[in-house]
């Protein structure tokens, strides 16, 4: 299924569902942080995925993590809240989602690299090689905020 993303777009269609979701800023000991090109839209991205019934928000994280990387991740902060009613993502099946995303950083703790069938790439991108990859707006602001080392999340 594809999805496209809007923001701030007039044209963009009107959102029939709301889902929390939740991702996370994973780093290696060198600082680089883990991305995702996501099978959907082509584009990279962090790992995160909608919030289940039986979910934490930071259990969503570490499950999504694990599902769409192979990776094991222990929740170490949060990064901010993204909560803008300006990002739309319209599906194919006609789901018109407005997102409500809480990111979180993350440690991996076991596992093994490995792609699933939501993306077709994964790799651990130094800081200074995130502006020449094909990324969506929102998340390049939720690793700006990560990368401004702030002393507070994000609260948007």
């Amino acid at each position: 299924m594809a999805r496209t993303e809007f923001y701030d777009d007039p044209d963009a269609p009107k959102p029939n569902s709301l889902v929390v979701a939740a991702s996370a800023v994973v780093t290696d000991d060198e600082g680089s942080i883990l991305l995702q090109r996501r099978r959907d839209n082509d584009l990279w991205a962090l790992p995160g995925g909608g919030m289940e019934m039986a979910d934490s928000l930071p259990g969503t994280a570490v499950r999504e993590v694990k599902e769409e990387t192979g990776l094991d991740v222990e929740i170490t902060g949060l990064v901010g809240t993204y909560t803008d009613p300006r990002h739309i993502i319209a599906y194919t099946d006609g789901e018109v989602r407005r997102q409500f995303n809480i990111c979180f950083t993350a440690q991996v703790i076991g596992g093994r690299l490995a792609i699933s069938d939501e993306s077709t790439e994964l790799r651990f991108v130094p800081a200074e090689e995130l502006a020449h990859l094909p990324m969506h707006h929102t998340q390049r602001l939720r690793l700006r905020h990560f990368l401004e080392h702030r002393d507070g999340p994000y609260l948007g």
